[in-house]
């Protein structure tokens, strides 16, 4: 036996069981405003938590984790804590760089774990109804910031003449739109078009109308309801879906439904995880293991939460990914990079999309978009 190579594992673990309780420290400091109280310069463990109102010997044991895990720095003559200006960037503020949102979506993921487990053995998988009551107000909140910095000049941007279209006035539908922070976005950027956001989950919905209101946006709605049941009629010039495709029940009929619904010259942009449909090929991909976990944590048991989905998982791949859209109609598909590297924009086209769609389209059917 290679004692080498278990030495090697050995050491490997102890870094991932301290990553995950550090992981979980992080997301103490984004909930209670540690990192946040810290930015505002060196302080004592008395002086942190009185900025932030909380309890000092608490704060003083959590200071202990994050200075040994090398995320601040503490001078042991003055008894003062600093948060590094390097680090900064990624432990506060309202940006994509903040690692906050992250560590609370896997604290949630961790909650729903003994469901997951029962599905090994019992198989089927877990509702997102679920998901959403243990996420609670942070339904949503990992893309948010992403969206916030990205989504208008980095992935629409990034698809050719999409920004003309959506400047001229346009009819755009978000698949699986979640909280419908990027239709609002969208319908903000470009008051000339009409968004409509649908999804399945009524709490997700309900959270992007009520931030529609807040943002006074007339050309914007949102709509409960399957994708697999996707009315064609009015068609739509431009559908989106960001990491969605993957979890739907019925992946197949999705892209389907989408081609019937566009309009001739639509065009379908799909973001989704970069990566291969062959587990060899993702090997040394650092990011592959963690998709690989979210996958099996959260996409997999929601598309087969009725016991009937396709369970594709977020790993479903380019190659599979590219031989579906073909399957549905899609004969132009055009793969680049978004401004993510853990995900790619798939740009869909049909050749005889005006005269192939007419035919096959559904009048009325729910839902009603």
């Amino acid at each position: 036996m290679d004692t080498e190579r278990t030495r090697a594992l050995g050491s490997r673990l102890l870094t991932m069981v301290t990553g995950h309780v550090m992981t979980m420290l992080v997301n103490v400091g984004h909930t209670t405003g540690l990192f946040e109280a810290a930015l505002r310069g060196p302080a004592t463990s008395a002086g942190l938590a009185q900025r932030a109102g909380l309890d000092e010997r608490y704060v003083r044991e959590w200071l202990g984790a994050m200075v040994t895990g090398e995320i601040l720095d503490f001078d042991a003559a003055t008894g003062l804590f600093t948060l590094p200006p390097e680090h900064a960037p990624l432990l506060t503020g309202a940006t994509a760089a903040n690692i906050g949102p992250t560590t609370g979506m896997l604290r949630m993921l961790a909650g729903l774990l003994p469901e997951v487990e029962r599905c090994f053995t019992a198989g089927g998988g877990v509702p997102y109804a679920a998901y959403a009551a243990v996420a609670g107000e942070g339904l949503g909140a990992t893309w948010r910031h992403i969206y916030d910095e990205q989504l208008i000049d980095g992935f629409l941007g990034r698809v050719p003449g999409l920004h003309d279209t959506l400047q001229a006035g346009a009819r755009v539908l978000d698949l699986g739109c979640g909280t419908g922070h990027a239709i609002n976005l969208m319908a903000q950027a470009f008051p000339a078009s009409e968004f409509v956001g649908l999804d399945i989950a009524t709490e997700a919905i309900a959270l992007g109308e009520a931030e529609r209101a807040a943002m006074a946006l007339p050309n914007a709605r949102f709509v409960v309801g399957d994708a697999a049941e996707l009315a064609a009629d009015p068609p739509f010039d431009v559908i989106t879906t960001f990491d969605a495709v993957h979890d739907q029940r019925s992946p197949a009929a999705v892209l389907e439904r989408v081609r019937g619904a566009l309009a001739p010259d639509g065009v379908f942009v799909m973001v989704d995880a970069k990566f291969s449909s062959r587990l060899e090929n993702n090997i040394g991909n650092p990011h592959a293991p963690l998709c690989y976990g979210i996958s099996l944590l959260f996409c997999l048991p929601t598309s087969l939460a009725d016991g009937e989905g396709a369970g594709l998982g977020a790993m479903w791949g380019q190659e599979l990914a590219c031989e579906m859209l073909a399957a549905a109609g899609f004969d132009d598909v055009q793969v680049i990079d978004s401004p993510r590297a853990q995900n790619c924009t798939y740009i869909c086209r049909a050749a005889e999309l005006g005269a192939s769609a007419g035919s096959g389209r559904q009048q009325g059917g729910p839902p009603d978009v």
